[in-house]
């Protein structure tokens, strides 16, 4: 059974609803009316909904702008059962042998991170399922884009997640001088139809083999329930601020978590306070154990 994960946006007129798996694998869609919904069956469905203003399909996510009659907290509740009804009995989400001429153009918007080095560059398309970590030009065979980043001599690291990727910049350079270079290049790339990044290359990468899910299983309950509260507690916020956190290692004997911080949060001067004085302390609660040290390590 399909479960859909309702997800906002930085636009509060639109509402993601995430899948488990890729639904558009070919190109991204854009309906704006019902007569324009042919190669989309669920979009012809939705549209019959009053406040439906616009349906877009990419990656693995159907995302929806409402008109102003209606507030998503009223609605997206039933709209997210619907599409699960709909999906869950057999409905096509696309008709992959209709093509689609258009295609949603790239948007990216700047924000800035907690990390003064470092900027995310958000993009209206999902990018990857699998987090990446980029430290230098010799480890971007999984991202295209990555490796033209690094191009940029001011470029030092680079993390791509989900929607967005972080670029962080070495000290010689500052953000007002490249930061419109640095959007408008990733636009162009994404726009020309480049890959951004290869998940297949991703899930062979050391830093990915944590995220497997054969890995997880391999774990102590203990770790699992600590991955459990990273993922769930902790790494949304950090996603926020265009970072991430991944468990390590976790030591019964000296009750120590180990973590890394990707992305914004490495090298970020709050990030010792977030890890003792958040982190560490939500540990501690939810396990129910004062002794929890929480330590991370900046590969």
């Amino acid at each position: 059974m399909e479960k859909v994960t309702i997800r906002p946006t930085q636009n509060p007129n639109i509402i993601k609803f995430e899948f488990s798996n890729f639904i558009a694998r070919s190109g991204n869609y854009e309906f704006k009316n019902i007569d324009e919904t042919a190669a989309s069956p669920l979009a012809k469905q939705l549209f019959f909904l009053p406040f439906v203003k616009t349906v877009y399909i990419s990656g693995n996510f159907i995302a929806v702008e409402r008109y102003s009659i209606v507030e998503w907290q009223d609605v997206q509740d039933d709209v997210a059962s619907q599409i699960e009804d709909f999906v869950n009995k057999g409905g096509e989400i696309l008709k992959q042998e209709i093509q689609v001429n258009k295609k949603v153009p790239a948007t990216i918007y700047v924000e800035t991170t907690p990390n003064p080095a470092v900027l995310k560059f958000v993009c209206n398309k999902l990018l990857t399922k699998t987090s990446a970590e980029f430290k230098n030009i010799d480890e971007t065979a999984a991202s295209p884009l990555a490796k033209e980043l690094f191009t940029f001599p001011f470029v030092k690291e680079v993390f791509i997640d989900e929607n967005y990727i972080s670029v962080t910049k070495y000290a010689v350079t500052e953000w007002d001088e490249v930061t419109a270079e640095i959007r408008s290049f990733i636009k162009n790339f994404i726009e020309a139809g480049n890959t951004v990044i290869d998940e297949s290359l991703v899930q062979k990468m050391p830093q990915a083999e944590k995220q497997q899910e054969a890995y997880f299983d391999s774990l102590d309950p203990t770790s699992q329930r600590i991955i459990n509260i990273l993922e769930e507690y902790v790494k949304p916020a950090v996603q926020g601020d265009g970072g991430n956190i991944a468990f390590d290692s976790y030591d019964e004997n000296e009750k120590r978590v180990k973590v890394i911080l990707q992305g914004a949060c490495s090298g970020c001067p709050s990030s010792t306070f977030t890890l003792k004085s958040g982190i560490e302390n939500m540990l501690k609660d939810m396990l129910n154990d004062n002794e929890i040290k929480v330590e991370a390590i900046n590969t």
